[in-house]
């Protein structure tokens, strides 16, 4: 930069921290209930829950969800939509999913609905998905953020999962959801992405992934060989105003205190990184 450059000797302000809400995903005491999330997350001085619509009950039931919030004081910040291919029996066809975790989004007060790609064999529903979730979002008032997903591999070979493709950066989404896990299998990096999405980031799922790997692992955060640190470290100061939801596997803890153990790192891991909180 020359003499003349109107920033020349003066820092160029960064845009201004706002408190970026930490929520934990009911996904993350999975195989427990939806009531267990909401307890584990008061317990730890979450901000809020993401729900992951399942075949639990409760999930699917706004009158259930609003009650447990009220209980446990934890506002619903997102409707995860069972998109999953252990959720492909819940709510139907593939748009009435999206349109029902909407409707349920707009019941329980969430802004944002979480989606997956279409996967391959969904021709249909691929065909018109950008579209249609634009369209859905409009309808309802709330927004569609569609996940970063990660190439299946066959004997060594990649395999068409998602269509159009499992990489939201490339496609035409207006809200994008990143999933460090996610981009761990994909051997891609969360950092570079987070950059390219700019205002269209709308959600984060934090956990780490070990690349490369052929598994989704959902790690604690910094377990893996992410850029959990950077990507935390850039929003606090982009203008980013969504929510970061730890989405992290404890099937394996050992009990209740290995599994809070993991979420209050995981908790102490996105505030540190955020500038909420001292390391």
């Amino acid at each position: 930069m020359d003499s003349t450059s109107p920033n020349h000797g003066v820092d160029v302000p960064k845009a201004p921290r706002r408190h970026i809400p930490v929520a934990l995903s009911t996904a993350s005491v999975y195989p427990l209930s939806v009531h267990d999330g909401f307890a584990v997350a008061a317990d730890l001085g979450y901000d809020g829950v993401e729900v992951l619509v399942t075949h639990n009950g409760d999930s699917q039931d706004s009158s259930a969800l609003n009650r447990l919030a009220e209980r446990y004081e934890q506002p619903i910040l997102a409707i995860h939509a069972p998109t999953l291919l252990l959720t492909q029996q819940v709510w139907g066809s593939a748009w009435n999913k999206v349109q029902r975790s909407a409707q349920m989004a707009v019941d329980v007060g969430a802004e944002v609905v979480v989606v997956h790609p279409p996967f391959r064999w969904q021709n249909g529903y691929a065909e018109t998905f950008a579209q249609g979730v634009r369209d859905i979002a409009d309808a309802f008032g709330v927004r569609i953020a569609v996940e970063n997903m990660y190439p299946w591999r066959v004997r060594g070979r990649e395999a068409l999962a998602y269509l159009p493709h499992w990489d939201p950066v490339r496609m035409d989404y207006q809200d994008v959801t990143w999933d460090f896990s996610h981009a761990a299998t994909a051997d891609a990096s969360s950092l570079y992405a987070v950059r390219a999405l700019g205002s269209r980031l709308r959600h984060v799922h934090l956990t780490d992934g070990i690349s490369p790997s052929t598994k989704d692992q959902h790690l604690v955060p910094g377990r893996g060989t992410q850029e959990c640190v950077e990507v935390l470290q850039h929003i606090a100061h982009n203008g980013f105003d969504g929510a970061v939801v730890a989405e992290v596997s404890t099937r394996k803890a050992k009990g209740a205190g290995q599994r809070e153990e993991w979420l209050a790192e995981t908790l102490e891991f996105a505030r540190v990184h955020l500038g909420q909180t001292a390391p």
